[in-house]
């Protein structure tokens, strides 16, 4: 593997970070939604991640590479878990009973998925500046 195209895998997930990152700040800021468009609160979303296996533009790159494998976004999908009810007969939601049915985001679990995702974004960018490093020295050399 070349130095390009270890900074293209990593490029390639800084991408997909950024998508979690997007994608958890949405949940967080839907903490409290018990109403939306399609009906009923906000139902959390949750990033799922694929290898990538066209990456690279040259077919012959392509083979000489065929191990090395960027990651990107496969699809944003719901969270099956069941939503959360208190008793709050007060809110204009809340069913007959009284019972008012809050997202099924847990905000602990979203900030360490942030936590997470921003750890990973920042080890993808100490990945290119080494690779970039390495260029420079390499170009040195030739000096």
């Amino acid at each position: 593997m070349d130095i390009f195209t270890a900074m293209q895998v990593s490029a390639s997930a800084l991408s997909a970070q950024r998508t979690r990152l997007n994608v958890i700040s949405g949940n967080l800021a839907n903490v409290g939604t018990t109403r939306t468009p399609e009906g009923g609160p906000y139902r959390k979303r949750d990033v799922v991640f694929k290898s990538s296996e066209n990456i690279f533009d040259d077919q012959l790159q392509q083979e000489l590479d065929k191990n090395v494998q960027g990651v990107e976004v496969a699809q944003i999908q719901p969270n099956s878990r069941a939503f959360r009810t208190i008793y709050q007969p007060g809110h204009p939601d809340a069913d007959e009973n009284g019972m008012l049915t809050l997202p099924n985001v847990n905000v602990m679990e979203e900030v360490v998925d942030m936590m997470t995702a921003m750890r990973c974004y920042e080890a993808n960018i100490t990945a290119i500046k080494s690779a970039q490093r390495m260029a420079t020295k390499a170009l040195d050399i030739g000096r």
